[in-house]
């Protein structure tokens, strides 16, 4: 590309930049200012959620039949309920899961939602015919004689009969029309009007008998397919109605969420603001470039959520936040094989095309495998997990794009440049030396024994936590309640406990707010949504509570818990099983594969022991945070074992310890400086924002420190015993036998010898 173009397009980028955040924080005429475009999720926005499982013994196909008629039934009536942008989606196998943003009185709306279908077949005059137990099924069909598609609809043999004598009387003209339709206009004397949750979904006429196991719906030019697949599918709910069990509700206020959203976003750009510094200090010249990069990787990130109507939650600001860290490490991984190449020797120029061509692979492959993870939790995991998987997504795909094509672009005319194309805008000093490059050579191989012991004892010691005092598991994992109140001062939690004493709730009561002006009660009785009303009835008939006390309350069925952990198990599996695949095709040797999966499972073991230590909830984010965990521990490796092998292709007369050693010292400033910046920017985010979000960073730093920890002092060394045995001769192999021998010989002699008194 000529040097003129590239100058073009840097500008037009760099434009963008500008106008596009201009334009996302205040707007520009019709388009509205980013803020008003994404949709936010309960946690922020307020309002209620409920979890209900089917009980059905029906299995494969007819489940699903069964599960998609009762999301059709429940979406008919929330939509009846006028409840705007609530969404109503299967979750699991048996599971419906709705959500109704602004609703606040979530015993109410999980009553009128959660009852049976009711379906009825009236006459035009309001008498009932039929009801739900007379219909066998409904189904649709290509209608060859009207064109588009035609209903029908199966009757039992009671319905059938039922249905003749109606059609008699239709057809007849015996019947007069006193229900009125929708718009006020009274409906066709001969409609057999069918109505579900007193809400008509059609009404045809019958002019002639119908006396038949089944019949017709036509009209003239067919239904659309949309339309018959919906109508059939709502009657066949009322012909198969499934009682529905609440097994997950919750009921969130507006309050909490909008300052818990103002207080993330500022930690967001706290965080952010000291990336760039860091940038800016460690990589000179390049590290404006990489904050240029940023600032349009968020930009992207956030228009894209916009575009597809992703819904952002509070987990999901903290994934957005957690991938601008681990977005920096495409850039840096970039800039450390630059400023390699310019200590080599090489002129600016040089060493930035090689530099780019030498870390592409890296890039690609290490958020390649955070991507694989994503995928994994957002498929598995619940809706809250969801949000967070979907924004590290978008993120991981986000800053391979800024970093591949964007930061290439203004390094590139950096290098062309007479003026920047210099070491000291490179990060370099003038004797081609880098900034901040720990100059000591650390010997990892010869002392991986220490590191196996070191690893060892933590996991032994968090081993011996979980026997003997257990997990610290949230009520997310055990079933249970919390309740969140405004009690508008300060009260005494043991008169509260009193209080609520009859309901038999063995609470654990807190103080929450910046005043304790709030309490939060948590017991591990799991309440409906009607119980948990009568307890805050006997609260507030004691303190008076205020309109819109109740800021949250929370209800997890004891099944939860045990699919929250079978889902854990199953996503690091699966997660695994994925990155040893993809590491086997991109690296041809399973040595590595295997030793990276090592790894993980050391990672997963010691978060583990951390959290038994320490006493740490093990709840719902806990999952998301194990498996970002894998992710990046993953991504870390990946960056030192492609050096590996690099290293082993050009040095192939090195020895195994020497090239390992080497590979470890080289990407060694990287793998600081990238865990350096992912914790840097969730810190803030830590101690300004809610408790909620909290709980997923607790298990991402302690795995952002773990994953870290592993990839330079655990993964390598595992790879060096595979690589050693693979690599030694058959003398240096019978040589090693025949020394382990005499030293178990002299052992054995030394244990044998007596002492003579």
């Amino acid at each position: 590309m000529k040097t003129g173009t590239k100058k073009f397009l840097a500008v037009l980028v760099t434009a963008i930049i500008i106008i596009g955040w201009a334009i996302a924080i205040n707007g520009a005429g019709p388009i509205k200012s980013i803020n008003k475009q994404l949709k936010y999720g309960l946690d922020i926005n307020g309002g209620v959620y409920v979890l209900l499982q089917a009980d059905t013994k029906a299995t494969g196909s007819d489940l699903s039949k069964l599960m998609d008629q009762t999301k059709s039934v429940l979406e008919n009536r929330v939509n009846a309920m006028g409840i705007s942008e609530a969404t109503v989606s299967v979750e699991g196998n048996n599971k419906v899961r709705v959500e109704m943003p602004g609703v606040g009185d979530a015993d109410t709306a999980i009553k009128q939602i959660g009852k049976t279908a009711q379906l009825r077949f009236l006459l035009a005059d309001g008498t009932q015919i039929m009801n739900g137990n007379d219909i066998k099924d409904a189904s649709f069909s290509t209608d060859s004689n009207n064109g588009g598609y035609k209903i029908t609809i199966d009757f039992t043999s009671a319905g059938s009969q039922k249905f003749a004598k109606a059609t008699e009387k239709t057809s007849q003209g015996a019947v007069t029309s006193t229900l009125k339709n929708s718009d006020g206009s009274a409906f066709d004397a001969q409609s057999i009007i069918i109505m579900l949750d007193d809400k008509v979904i059609s009404a045809p006429t019958a002019k002639s008998v119908i006396n038949s196991r089944s019949c017709e719906i036509t009209r003239q030019g067919g239904f659309s397919k949309e339309e018959a697949s919906q109508t059939s599918s709502l009657i066949r709910g009322g012909a198969l109605p499934a009682s529905l069990t609440e097994v997950n509700s919750s009921v969130e206020t507006a309050t909490i969420g909008a300052n818990a959203l103002v207080k993330s976003v500022k930690a967001g750009i706290i965080g952010l603001a000291i990336v760039f510094l860091i940038m800016l200090v460690a990589y000179g010249l390049l590290g404006l470039i990489a904050d240029l990069a940023l600032s349009l990787y968020v930009l992207v990130v956030l228009a894209a959520m916009a575009a597809l109507g992703a819904v952002l939650t509070l987990p999901g600001i903290a994934g957005i936040i957690l991938s601008i860290g681990m977005a920096v490490d495409s850039n840096v991984i970039i800039f450390t094989r630059i400023r390699e190449e310019i200590s080599k020797g090489k002129s600016i120029r040089a060493a930035v095309d090689t530099g780019f061509k030498s870390a592409l692979s890296t890039v690609v492959d290490s958020q390649t495998t955070t991507l694989i993870a994503s995928i994994v939790l957002y498929l598995i995991g619940t809706t809250a997990v969801k949000g967070f998987a979907l924004t590290l997504m978008l993120g991981t795909i986000c800053s391979i794009f800024t970093a591949v094509i964007i930061t290439q672009l203004y390094v590139t005319l950096l290098a062309d440049s007479k003026t920047f194309g210099k070491n000291k805008y490179f990060g370099v000093n003038e004797d081609g030396t880098p900034r901040f490059k720990l100059k000591r050579q650390f010997d990892f191989i010869g002392n991986r024994k220490k590191f196996y012991v070191l690893s060892l004892s933590v996991i032994i010691i968090g081993i011996a936590c979980a026997g003997f005092k257990g997990f610290n598991y949230g009520i997310d994992f055990t079933g249970g309640t919390t309740i969140q109140l405004d009690m508008g001062k300060k009260v005494n939690i043991e008169e509260v406990k009193k209080t609520i004493a009859k309901h038999k709730l063995d609470p654990q009561i807190v103080y929450a707010g910046d005043k304790n002006d709030q309490i939060v009660i948590r017991t591990i009785k799991a309440l409906k949504a009607d119980q948990r009303q009568e307890v805050i009835n006997t609260i507030d008939s004691k303190y008076s509570l205020k309109k819109g006390a109740v800021l949250s309350s929370e209800e997890f069925g004891p099944t939860v818990g045990k699919e929250l952990r079978h889902n854990a198990v199953k996503s690091v599996l699966i997660a695994t099983f994925c990155m040893l695949i993809y590491i086997r095709f991109r690296f041809k040797n399973w040595n590595y594969g295997l030793a990276a999966v090592s790894g993980l499972g050391h990672d997963v073991l010691v978060t583990l022991s951390i959290y038994a230590i320490f006493g740490f909830t093990i709840n719902n984010p806990f999952i998301a945070g194990i498996l970002t965990v894998v992710g990046y521990s993953i991504n870390d490796t990946i960056v030192v074992f492609d050096r590996i092998r690099e290293n082993t292709k050009f040095y192939k007369r090195k020895e195994v310890v020497e090239l390992i050693n080497d590979s470890i010292n080289q990407t060694l400033s990287r793998s600081i400086m990238t865990s350096l910046t992912t914790i840097v920017v969730m810190i803030p985010l830590f101690f300004l924002v809610s408790s909620e979000i909290r709980q997923f960073l607790i298990p991402l730093i302690i795995g952002v420190s773990v994953g870290t920890y592993s990839s330079i002092f655990l993964c390598s060394p595992l790879l060096y015993e595979s690589m050693r045995k693979q690599n030694m001769s058959k003398y240096a192999k019978r040589i090693e036998q025949n020394e382990k021998q005499r030293r178990r010989i002299e052992r054995a002699k030394r244990e044998n010898d007596g002492i003579i008194k």
